[in-house]
């Protein structure tokens, strides 16, 4: 197995047409490792996708990490199956195209508390899984700009976006000016539209990491429950 550089618990979804859709989209298939191929919709995808790409399709449930000293991959994969098996999967009705702060993303539709208190367990129960950020870590997330509270949450669980501050998101593309968004808007909804999932089920962990091409890779799936 090769060195990873961070791991993620992510949702990703099961394989089907919606992962499928999606790997073409973003150009990048977490689940083979491997580039694919993205569609000809009259606009060069490459370079408004290239931001997300490298993550892969998916929803950050706990955000990338480097592991704590003495941490293995084999501890995370334990602790997060132990985790999962205590945790109930979350229904919602579906998904829904936005414009988030400028870049383009699938959100859930309904009420999401229910997602966002999973997404609050998986923080706190696994961060002893975590290294301290590092000084340049920190500055990377540009601390100066973050409320007060965004900056308390950086420093106690290493990222700003976090337990009430958390918001699910399945990103598409990278931060657009209104004339790209204008565009890309309804071809991402044409490209997605047929596939979506109804109801938006979040019923796995999915365990990623980073290779040392940045590229990030699903290694493991946990069910929920």
């Amino acid at each position: 197995m090769q060195d990873f550089k961070r791991f993620a618990i992510y949702y990703a979804p099961e394989r089907g047409p919606f992962a499928a859709a999606a790997a073409a989209w973003l150009g990048w298939d977490p689940v083979r490792g491997q580039p694919e191929p993205q569609p000809d919709l009259g606009v060069d995808l490459a370079p408004l996708t290239e931001d997300p790409r490298k993550y892969g399709f998916h929803g950050t449930i706990k955000p990338p990490f480097r592991l704590a000293a003495g941490v293995s991959l084999a501890d995370v994969q334990d602790q997060t199956t132990a985790l999962a098996r205590r945790l109930t999967p979350v229904v919602m009705p579906g998904l829904h195209l936005i414009s988030l702060h400028g870049f383009l993303a699938l959100v859930p539709q309904g009420d999401t508390a229910a997602l966002g208190h999973l997404a609050a367990q998986v923080v706190e129960t696994l961060d002893g899984l975590r290294a301290p950020l590092t000084d340049a870590e920190i500055a990377r997330r540009r601390p100066d700009r973050l409320t007060p509270r965004q900056r308390d949450l950086l420093d106690r669980y290493g990222y700003p976006h976090v337990m009430e501050e958390f918001q699910f998101h399945l990103t598409l593309s990278g931060r657009l000016t209104s004339s790209q968004t204008a565009a890309l808007h309804p071809l991402a909804l044409a490209h997605f539209a047929p596939v979506q999932p109804k109801p938006f089920t979040v019923a796995e962990l999915c365990l990623f990491a980073e290779a040392a091409d940045g590229r990030f890779h699903l290694l493991t799936r946990h069910p929920l429950g």
